[in-house]
């Protein structure tokens, strides 16, 4: 009789594949799925049994876009992504990340990292190991780390320009032909230790630069030029593997989506644009984006789109926000500490520019209109009455111009107010349309950066709540289809992504009509006690990774069960 490390009873089973949910059990053994029946299997065959009744059983959900690579060595979960069911993940996006790089250059790739994703310096400084300096070192040390979840990692381009040219080179002007074939070996020697591909941000100089240096200036690859990215698309065209992530400015959108698709023709590879997302305020911009990708898959080449499908709000406080850099002005008053932003702020020529950018209308790409932000907390009992309003309202009750009336509010109390941003990505029909295209992925999770402003991790479980519970855009077949299997088929993830006889035992079981984000919180759980914004999840009764259960009602069990996937499999 066959035997069973665990058995799931009577769940209701939706596989990934987007066939129609079925009442089933699902037997697993050696971190693998090998029975799968409609009909039952013994409960007497099983070390472990999860009654799974009036459950949904369904594959652990697939994150393409974070940013764990430090969080990862003191956090094997990658939370928010562990908590809200995420069992693989993918991490140096955005060409960012800690390999390779020389000893004396860590303090520097660790201040880009405190500013391009918002990663809080002092957390890294003590709770990373720098154990490697090559990146087929560093994923020696994610094989050998304990993990929660499975993870693989692009080659980021950014510390490929650096090892090779030097910071300073790297940004102003392209590599030598010598320089350019040394990066073009370093990738190849990443893929053949077993990365997913590459990464790479590509926002140029302009006001889509909104992820910058450590000095305010553009990342390295920001500003390399096209034809040395094509390059690197050369090295995955010669092995016939891999993928691309690329975050690309579209300050010229057709120029720029033509160069995408130019890197996905170059590379035969499957390219991952971000991001496509329902922007209530230019509806047109996600339209047209997902016009492009269908014309160029028709040609054969696979543009896939990433989309953020959860809310796009943001919460906190001038003391160390960063997403205004693609603004002359905002990113000159938030560059420095707290006493150097605040003496910018009280600039009469800065304040003036400021103002002129309300008036006319500039709109942020990551914040929305300016005028909607809101004075969301106070610390002064005098201040207390500002809370809820907007800067136009706070503008009028003052009878000041609203910049001025924010900029004094938030010096008087040291930067500390708390500044909210509404969503602008929750128009109903425009989401309906972007997940309507075979090829948009939901995700942008950035697990791991902007510790302190979002909690887009929570992405997986507001996708089947707000998507298929709540709105009913999606069928849970298709929300489940998209959430693991097509990120799954698009990364490389070897057997992963759904659920069948003979592949990995990635599984979520959960409640659904309990499943939920709880509210946002603080929490002081980095190294040194430096604190981040969280929000959980209710509702998962069970997650596994490779048959170990990870999480139960939401508690950690202690397992570590995830691997480095290798070439996408273990």
């Amino acid at each position: 009789m066959t035997h069973f490390d665990t058995l799931i009873k009577n769940g209701t089973i939706v596989d990934g594949t987007r066939a129609p949910r079925f009442k089933g059990d699902i037997g697993i053994r050696d971190g693998k799925v090998v029975a799968m029946s409609r009909t039952g299997l013994p409960t007497g065959t099983a070390t472990q049994v999860i009654d799974a009744t009036g459950l949904v059983v369904a594959p652990g959900f697939i994150d393409l876009h974070t940013h764990y690579d430090a969080q990862i060595q003191w956090d094997p979960y990658c939370t928010l992504s562990g908590w809200h069911g995420v069992t693989s993940l993918v991490l140096g996006n955005c060409g960012f990340g800690f390999a390779p790089v020389a000893p004396e250059n860590r303090d520097r790739m660790m201040l880009s990292m405190s500013r391009v994703e918002a990663i809080p310096f002092n957390a890294m400084k003590q709770g990373m190991l720098w154990d490697w300096v090559t990146f087929p070192e560093w994923l020696d040390t994610l094989s050998r780390i304990p993990k929660g979840v499975n993870v693989i990692s692009y080659v980021p381009i950014g510390p490929v320009m650096i090892w090779v040219m030097g910071l300073e080179e790297a940004k102003r002007r392209d590599p030598t032909p010598v320089e350019l074939a040394e990066m073009c070996r370093l990738i190849e020697a990443g893929m053949d230790a077993g990365a997913c591909g590459w990464s790479v941000q590509h926002l140029g100089d302009g006001f889509t630069s909104i992820q910058r240096d450590y000095d305010g200036t553009p990342m390295v690859t920001d500003i390399m030029s096209n034809e040395v990215c094509l390059a690197f698309a050369e090295v995955l065209r010669r092995r016939g593997e891999g993928h691309i992530q690329i975050t690309q400015a579209q300050d010229d959108i057709r120029e720029d989506l033509v160069f995408v698709e130019k890197l996905a023709e170059t590379s035969g590879v499957p390219v991952l644009f971000n991001v496509v997302s329902a922007n209530n305020y230019h509806p047109r911009q996600s339209r047209r984006l997902l016009e492009w990708a269908e014309k160029a898959q028709a040609k054969g080449n696979r543009v896939y789109l990433q989309a953020v499908s959860v809310g796009n709000e943001l919460t906190y406080t001038f003391e160390d926000f960063n997403l205004l850099d693609g603004h002359d002005d905002w990113r000159e008053v938030t560059l420095g500490n707290v006493e150097e932003r605040m003496l910018k702020m009280q600039d009469p020529a800065r304040r003036e520019g400021l103002r002129r950018d309300y008036d006319v209308g500039r709109m942020p790409i990551a914040t929305g209109p300016i005028k909607h932000f809101i004075i969301k907390e106070t610390i002064k009992p005098e201040h207390k009455r500002y809370e809820g309003m907007t800067l136009q309202q706070l503008g009028e009750a003052q009878g000041r111009h609203p910049i001025d009336a924010m900029l004094d509010l938030v010096i008087d109390e040291r930067l500390q107010t708390v500044i909210f941003t509404p969503p602008f990505n929750d128009d109903l029909e425009l989401n309906r349309e972007i997940f309507q295209s075979e090829f948009t992925v939901p995700g942008v999770s950035d697990g791991g950066a902007h510790t302190k402003f979002v909690t887009l991790g929570r992405y997986t479980t507001e996708f089947i709540v707000d998507f298929v519970r709540e709105k009913h855009i999606l069928e849970l077949e298709e929300a489940h289809y998209r959430l693991s299997c097509l990120p799954a088929k698009m990364a490389g993830f070897v057997d992963r992504g759904v659920l069948a006889e003979g592949r990995p035992a990635d599984v979520v079981i959960y409640d659904f009509e309990a499943l939920r984000s709880t509210p946002a919180e603080i929490s002081h759980d980095f190294p040194g006690g430096d604190w981040r914004r969280v929000q959980r999840a209710e509702g998962y009764r069970y997650i596994l990774v490779n048959g170990e259960v990870t999480f139960k009602d939401g508690e950690c069990t202690g397992a570590t069960p995830g691997k480095l996937l290798r070439h996408g499999q273990a």
